[in-house]
């Protein structure tokens, strides 16, 4: 590092602290929010600290809400039917930008989660429950723990379809997706 830069440094290695964003990266924004446009620098300290102060888990489902109680869960258009297992409340962000479900959503982040689980479920008189976890070996045991720990209630299991995505060629396709999507082929 160039001496007399102690305060860009720490600038340069908070933004590598990031998931995904590496030196050159870092050392892109440090220099854009300090010398290319400090406004921009001061709005975003401003703003993340706001989010900081504001930001919260739901205390049904676990999302992220400025409120005790997320929009979903109070939204009464919403199908309270249906509940939509997830692993991350980044998860249920991806869903809602989809438009593809209007069903409430459930984070499962550890084992204690069930009995919060079982009361939502309870709660919204909930009939179907579906898992929206990345697959892989330890999500599958994770979905036939809480199917175990549920069994007793009148609730449907479903997961959503994984396979081959869209425009990818099958030499470019993990080898569990390809045998999940042969394994679980419909017929046309």
């Amino acid at each position: 590092m160039v001496k007399n830069l102690e305060h860009f440094d720490k600038l340069v290695e908070a933004f590598g602290k990031i998931p995904g964003v590496g030196k050159k990266s870092a050392i892109k924004y440090a220099y854009y929010i300090t010398l290319q446009d400090p406004f921009f620098g001061l709005n975003l300290a401003h703003t993340i600290e706001n989010s900081i102060h504001s930001l919260k888990h739901c205390t049904i489902c676990g999302g992220i809400s400025q409120n005790e109680i997320c929009d979903i869960c109070v939204d009464t258009h919403r199908n309270n039917s249906m509940i939509c297992v997830v692993e991350s409340p980044k998860d249920i962000l991806t869903i809602e930008d989809s438009n593809s479900f209007d069903g409430l959503y459930f984070v499962f982040n550890d084992i204690n989660s069930v009995s919060n689980l079982k009361d939502m479920i309870l709660k919204f008189d909930a009939k179907e429950l579906i898992f929206a976890f990345s697959p892989s070996i330890n999500s599958d045991g994770v979905m036939l723990y809480i199917e175990d720990q549920l069994k007793d209630l009148e609730i449907n299991f479903t997961k959503i379809a994984q396979g081959i995505p869209t425009g990818v060629s099958l030499e470019n396709v993990d080898m569990l997706s390809l045998t999940k999507a042969i394994k679980d082929r419909k017929e046309i």
